[in-house]
Protein backbone atom coordinates (compact mmCIF):
# COMPACT_ATOMS: atom_id res chain seq x y z
CA UNK A 1 0.00 0.00 0.00
CA UNK A 2 1.26 3.31 -0.87
CA UNK A 3 2.39 5.86 1.50
CA UNK A 4 -1.10 7.86 2.88
CA UNK A 5 -2.49 10.49 3.97
CA UNK A 6 -6.08 10.76 5.27
CA UNK A 7 -7.63 14.67 5.37
CA UNK A 8 -10.50 16.44 6.21
CA UNK A 9 -13.05 18.88 5.02
CA UNK A 10 -14.97 21.45 7.02
CA UNK A 11 -17.51 24.05 6.32
CA UNK A 12 -18.56 24.58 2.71
CA UNK A 13 -18.86 20.62 2.39
CA UNK A 14 -21.98 19.93 3.58
CA UNK A 15 -25.31 18.73 1.53
CA UNK A 16 -28.91 17.33 3.02
CA UNK A 17 -28.11 13.40 3.08
CA UNK A 18 -24.47 13.56 4.19
CA UNK A 19 -23.38 10.42 6.14
CA UNK A 20 -26.43 8.59 5.83
CA UNK A 21 -25.03 5.31 3.59
CA UNK A 22 -22.13 5.48 5.71
CA UNK A 23 -24.38 5.42 8.80
CA UNK A 24 -26.78 2.38 7.51
CA UNK A 25 -24.12 0.44 7.01
CA UNK A 26 -21.85 0.68 9.74
CA UNK A 27 -23.41 0.56 12.87
CA UNK A 28 -19.94 1.92 14.68
CA UNK A 29 -20.54 5.76 12.73
CA UNK A 30 -23.85 5.85 14.52
CA UNK A 31 -22.41 5.86 17.26
CA UNK A 32 -20.13 8.98 16.26
CA UNK A 33 -23.69 10.85 16.00
CA UNK A 34 -24.33 9.73 19.60
CA UNK A 35 -21.83 11.54 20.93
CA UNK A 36 -21.85 14.40 19.06
CA UNK A 37 -25.58 15.26 19.76
CA UNK A 38 -24.55 14.99 23.23
CA UNK A 39 -21.50 17.23 23.02
CA UNK A 40 -24.07 19.61 21.08
CA UNK A 41 -27.46 19.24 22.58
CA UNK A 42 -28.64 19.37 19.36
CA UNK A 43 -30.75 16.73 16.37
CA UNK A 44 -27.50 16.79 13.80
CA UNK A 45 -29.12 13.10 12.72
CA UNK A 46 -31.91 14.56 11.85
CA UNK A 47 -30.87 17.82 10.70
CA UNK A 48 -27.76 15.89 8.41
CA UNK A 49 -30.32 13.73 6.84
CA UNK A 50 -33.84 15.51 6.85
CA UNK A 51 -32.43 19.16 6.56
CA UNK A 52 -33.75 21.54 5.80
CA UNK A 53 -30.29 22.88 4.19
CA UNK A 54 -30.59 26.40 5.36
CA UNK A 55 -30.99 24.96 9.32
CA UNK A 56 -28.06 22.80 8.77
CA UNK A 57 -24.95 25.20 6.98
CA UNK A 58 -26.00 27.64 10.33
CA UNK A 59 -22.36 27.86 12.19
CA UNK A 60 -23.75 26.29 15.18
CA UNK A 61 -25.22 23.33 13.60
CA UNK A 62 -22.59 22.54 10.84
CA UNK A 63 -19.80 22.13 12.67
CA UNK A 64 -20.06 19.60 14.99
CA UNK A 65 -23.09 17.92 12.33
CA UNK A 66 -20.16 18.37 9.57
CA UNK A 67 -17.15 16.70 11.88
CA UNK A 68 -19.79 14.18 12.86
CA UNK A 69 -19.36 12.70 9.44
CA UNK A 70 -15.85 13.29 9.27
CA UNK A 71 -15.65 10.99 12.49
CA UNK A 72 -17.68 8.63 11.40
CA UNK A 73 -15.80 8.18 7.85
CA UNK A 74 -12.18 8.15 9.45
CA UNK A 75 -13.90 4.92 12.31
CA UNK A 76 -14.59 2.99 8.63
CA UNK A 77 -11.02 3.68 7.61
CA UNK A 78 -9.85 3.19 10.28
CA UNK A 79 -11.88 -0.39 10.66
CA UNK A 80 -10.43 -1.20 7.01
CA UNK A 81 -6.59 -1.02 8.26
CA UNK A 82 -5.84 2.71 6.66
CA UNK A 83 -2.41 3.86 8.37
CA UNK A 84 -1.97 7.07 7.20
CA UNK A 85 1.71 9.00 7.27
CA UNK A 86 0.15 12.11 7.76
CA UNK A 87 -3.24 13.86 8.70
CA UNK A 88 -4.61 17.36 7.75
CA UNK A 89 -7.69 18.79 8.43
CA UNK A 90 -9.10 22.12 6.43
CA UNK A 91 -10.27 24.59 9.34
CA UNK A 92 -12.75 22.73 11.00
CA UNK A 93 -11.46 19.47 9.75
CA UNK A 94 -8.12 20.17 11.50
CA UNK A 95 -10.72 19.00 14.39
CA UNK A 96 -11.23 15.53 13.49
CA UNK A 97 -7.96 14.91 12.16
CA UNK A 98 -5.96 15.31 15.20
CA UNK A 99 -8.07 12.68 16.34
CA UNK A 100 -7.16 10.52 13.66
CA UNK A 101 -3.20 11.24 14.59
CA UNK A 102 -4.41 10.53 17.78
CA UNK A 103 -3.86 13.79 19.68
CA UNK A 104 -7.10 14.36 21.38
CA UNK A 105 -10.37 11.91 21.92
CA UNK A 106 -13.69 11.78 19.70
CA UNK A 107 -15.45 13.17 22.96
CA UNK A 108 -13.37 16.08 23.47
CA UNK A 109 -13.26 16.79 19.61
CA UNK A 110 -16.99 16.86 19.40
CA UNK A 111 -17.20 19.35 22.67
CA UNK A 112 -14.87 21.42 20.91
CA UNK A 113 -16.11 22.38 17.63
CA UNK A 114 -19.47 22.28 18.83
CA UNK A 115 -18.03 25.45 21.17
CA UNK A 116 -16.37 26.53 18.23
CA UNK A 117 -19.24 26.83 16.44
CA UNK A 118 -21.47 29.08 18.88
CA UNK A 119 -18.08 31.26 19.56
CA UNK A 120 -18.12 32.11 15.63
CA UNK A 121 -21.62 32.79 15.47
CA UNK A 122 -21.41 34.87 17.91
CA UNK A 123 -18.64 36.58 16.86
CA UNK A 124 -20.05 36.70 13.00
CA UNK A 125 -23.17 38.35 14.48
CA UNK A 126 -21.14 41.26 16.61
CA UNK A 127 -18.76 41.72 14.12
CA UNK A 128 -20.23 41.09 10.47
CA UNK A 129 -17.93 40.57 7.55
CA UNK A 130 -17.51 39.07 4.26
CA UNK A 131 -15.08 36.37 2.56
CA UNK A 132 -14.58 36.47 -1.56
CA UNK A 133 -12.51 33.67 -3.24
CA UNK A 134 -9.69 35.49 -5.31
CA UNK A 135 -8.42 33.52 -8.45
CA UNK A 136 -5.94 34.20 -11.39
CA UNK A 137 -3.43 35.80 -8.58
CA UNK A 138 -0.34 34.12 -6.74
CA UNK A 139 -0.83 33.75 -2.75
CA UNK A 140 1.76 36.81 -2.29
CA UNK A 141 -0.11 38.92 -4.67
CA UNK A 142 -3.03 38.47 -3.16
CA UNK A 143 -1.54 39.33 0.32
CA UNK A 144 -0.02 42.33 -1.29
CA UNK A 145 -3.24 43.75 -2.64
CA UNK A 146 -5.33 43.14 0.72
CA UNK A 147 -2.17 45.20 2.68
CA UNK A 148 -3.07 47.69 -0.26
CA UNK A 149 -6.68 48.04 0.51
CA UNK A 150 -6.06 48.46 4.04
CA UNK A 151 -8.36 48.50 6.84
CA UNK A 152 -9.18 45.02 8.29
CA UNK A 153 -8.80 41.95 5.36
CA UNK A 154 -6.42 39.53 4.99
CA UNK A 155 -6.02 36.02 3.67
CA UNK A 156 -8.38 33.48 5.22
CA UNK A 157 -7.75 30.35 2.75
CA UNK A 158 -4.35 29.71 0.53
CA UNK A 159 -6.99 27.18 -1.05
CA UNK A 160 -4.65 26.52 -4.31
CA UNK A 161 -1.45 28.24 -6.41
CA UNK A 162 -4.14 30.76 -8.12
CA UNK A 163 -7.15 30.62 -5.60
CA UNK A 164 -6.86 32.30 -2.47
CA UNK A 165 -9.75 33.64 0.02
CA UNK A 166 -9.71 36.82 1.32
CA UNK A 167 -11.71 37.30 4.64
CA UNK A 168 -12.25 40.56 7.10
CA UNK A 169 -14.96 43.47 7.52
CA UNK A 170 -17.21 43.51 4.21
CA UNK A 171 -16.14 46.97 3.26
CA UNK A 172 -12.43 46.34 3.17
CA UNK A 173 -13.20 43.07 1.55
CA UNK A 174 -14.40 44.26 -1.81
CA UNK A 175 -11.88 46.81 -1.68
CA UNK A 176 -9.15 44.63 -1.79
CA UNK A 177 -11.39 42.16 -4.45
CA UNK A 178 -11.71 45.64 -6.64
CA UNK A 179 -7.99 46.21 -6.27
CA UNK A 180 -7.82 41.80 -7.88
CA UNK A 181 -10.69 42.83 -10.52
CA UNK A 182 -8.35 45.73 -11.83
CA UNK A 183 -5.65 43.54 -11.81
CA UNK A 184 -7.23 41.30 -14.10
CA UNK A 185 -8.22 38.32 -11.52
CA UNK A 186 -11.33 36.70 -10.86
CA UNK A 187 -13.06 37.94 -7.62
CA UNK A 188 -16.36 35.53 -6.47
CA UNK A 189 -18.19 36.62 -2.96
CA UNK A 190 -18.69 33.49 -0.74
CA UNK A 191 -21.89 32.68 0.57
CA UNK A 192 -20.96 32.56 4.51
CA UNK A 193 -21.89 34.30 7.88
CA UNK A 194 -19.58 35.36 8.91
CA UNK A 195 -15.28 36.22 8.18
CA UNK A 196 -13.67 33.20 9.40
CA UNK A 197 -9.93 33.55 10.13
CA UNK A 198 -10.02 37.29 10.61
CA UNK A 199 -9.21 39.33 13.21
CA UNK A 200 -13.08 39.69 13.58
CA UNK A 201 -13.14 36.36 14.96
CA UNK A 202 -10.63 37.42 17.62
CA UNK A 203 -12.45 37.06 21.00
CA UNK A 204 -13.94 33.81 19.71
CA UNK A 205 -9.76 32.54 18.99
CA UNK A 206 -9.57 33.72 22.63
CA UNK A 207 -12.26 31.77 24.31
CA UNK A 208 -11.41 28.59 22.44
CA UNK A 209 -7.35 29.42 23.68
CA UNK A 210 -9.19 29.06 27.01
CA UNK A 211 -10.93 25.80 26.00
CA UNK A 212 -8.33 24.00 24.33
CA UNK A 213 -5.80 24.91 27.34
CA UNK A 214 -8.04 22.15 29.53
CA UNK A 215 -7.30 19.54 26.57
CA UNK A 216 -4.65 17.07 27.46
CA UNK A 217 -3.20 16.47 24.02
CA UNK A 218 -1.37 13.49 22.76
CA UNK A 219 1.81 12.76 20.99
CA UNK A 220 0.18 12.04 17.36
CA UNK A 221 0.99 8.56 16.03
CA UNK A 222 1.72 10.32 12.43
CA UNK A 223 2.64 13.52 11.15
CA UNK A 224 -0.57 16.38 11.56
CA UNK A 225 0.07 19.19 9.63
CA UNK A 226 -1.61 22.53 11.59
CA UNK A 227 -3.37 24.82 9.72
CA UNK A 228 -1.26 27.70 10.50
CA UNK A 229 1.83 26.68 9.36
CA UNK A 230 1.78 23.96 7.09
CA UNK A 231 4.64 22.17 8.49
CA UNK A 232 4.17 18.67 9.60
CA UNK A 233 4.63 18.19 13.49
CA UNK A 234 4.19 15.42 15.79
CA UNK A 235 5.01 17.57 18.96
CA UNK A 236 1.48 17.70 21.31
CA UNK A 237 2.66 21.34 22.21
CA UNK A 238 3.33 22.36 18.93
CA UNK A 239 -0.13 21.27 17.61
CA UNK A 240 -2.04 22.68 20.76
CA UNK A 241 -0.39 25.69 20.26
CA UNK A 242 -0.89 26.43 16.62
CA UNK A 243 -4.65 25.17 17.31
CA UNK A 244 -5.05 27.59 19.42
CA UNK A 245 -3.92 30.44 16.59
CA UNK A 246 -6.06 28.95 13.92
CA UNK A 247 -9.61 31.26 13.82
CA UNK A 248 -8.07 34.38 12.69
CA UNK A 249 -5.18 32.73 11.24
CA UNK A 250 -4.81 31.60 7.57
CA UNK A 251 -5.31 28.22 6.06
CA UNK A 252 -1.87 27.15 4.41
CA UNK A 253 -3.29 24.26 2.43
CA UNK A 254 -0.90 24.89 -0.73
CA UNK A 255 1.47 24.54 2.04
CA UNK A 256 0.29 21.38 3.74
CA UNK A 257 -0.01 19.71 0.36
CA UNK A 258 2.88 20.31 -0.66
CA UNK A 259 4.32 19.09 2.92
CA UNK A 260 2.55 15.88 2.48
CA UNK A 261 4.14 15.79 -0.93
CA UNK A 262 7.61 16.38 0.07
CA UNK A 263 7.37 13.51 3.03
CA UNK A 264 6.65 11.14 0.06
CA UNK A 265 2.92 10.75 0.09
CA UNK A 266 1.38 9.03 -3.14
CA UNK A 267 -1.93 9.31 -2.02
CA UNK A 268 -4.79 11.55 -0.31
CA UNK A 269 -7.99 10.26 0.86
CA UNK A 270 -10.83 13.03 1.73
CA UNK A 271 -12.88 11.67 4.36
CA UNK A 272 -15.65 13.33 4.53
CA UNK A 273 -18.81 14.66 2.54
CA UNK A 274 -18.62 15.94 -1.13
CA UNK A 275 -14.79 16.19 -2.69
CA UNK A 276 -14.08 19.78 -2.07
CA UNK A 277 -10.51 18.98 -0.86
CA UNK A 278 -9.70 16.48 -3.34
CA UNK A 279 -9.99 19.36 -6.47
CA UNK A 280 -8.01 21.51 -4.64
CA UNK A 281 -5.05 19.11 -4.15
CA UNK A 282 -5.55 18.29 -7.56
CA UNK A 283 -5.11 21.61 -8.44
CA UNK A 284 -1.64 21.99 -6.51
CA UNK A 285 -0.68 18.70 -7.38
CA UNK A 286 -2.17 17.32 -10.76
CA UNK A 287 -0.51 13.80 -10.70
CA UNK A 288 -1.55 12.92 -7.54
CA UNK A 289 -3.83 9.78 -6.40
CA UNK A 290 -6.72 11.20 -4.46
CA UNK A 291 -10.16 9.61 -3.62
CA UNK A 292 -12.99 11.07 -1.42
CA UNK A 293 -14.11 8.26 0.68
CA UNK A 294 -17.98 8.99 2.53
CA UNK A 295 -19.83 5.82 1.53
CA UNK A 296 -19.37 2.34 1.75
CA UNK A 297 -18.90 1.67 -2.55
CA UNK A 298 -16.54 4.82 -2.34
CA UNK A 299 -14.49 3.35 0.45
CA UNK A 300 -14.30 -0.11 -1.38
CA UNK A 301 -13.30 1.93 -4.54
CA UNK A 302 -10.75 3.33 -2.32
CA UNK A 303 -9.33 0.43 -0.51
CA UNK A 304 -9.51 -1.80 -4.03
CA UNK A 305 -7.22 0.83 -6.03
CA UNK A 306 -5.02 1.32 -2.84
CA UNK A 307 -4.63 -2.29 -2.14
Amino acid sequence: MPKIAVVFPGQGSQYVGMGQALLAALPPAREVFSLAEEASGLPLLRLCQEGPLEDLTQTVNLQPAMVAVDLAVWRALAQAGIKPAAVAGHSLGEYPALVAAGVISEADCLRLVSLRGKLMDRDAAANPGAMAAVMGKTPEEVAELCQKAGGVVQPANYNAPAQTVITGRSEDVAAAGKLAKEAGAKVIPLKVSGAWHSPLMQKAGEDMRAALQEISFGAPVCFHLPNTTGRPSQDPAEVQSELMRQLTSPVRWVQSVEAMLAMGVEAFIEAGPKNVLAGLIKKTAPEAKVYNVEDPPSLEKALAELA
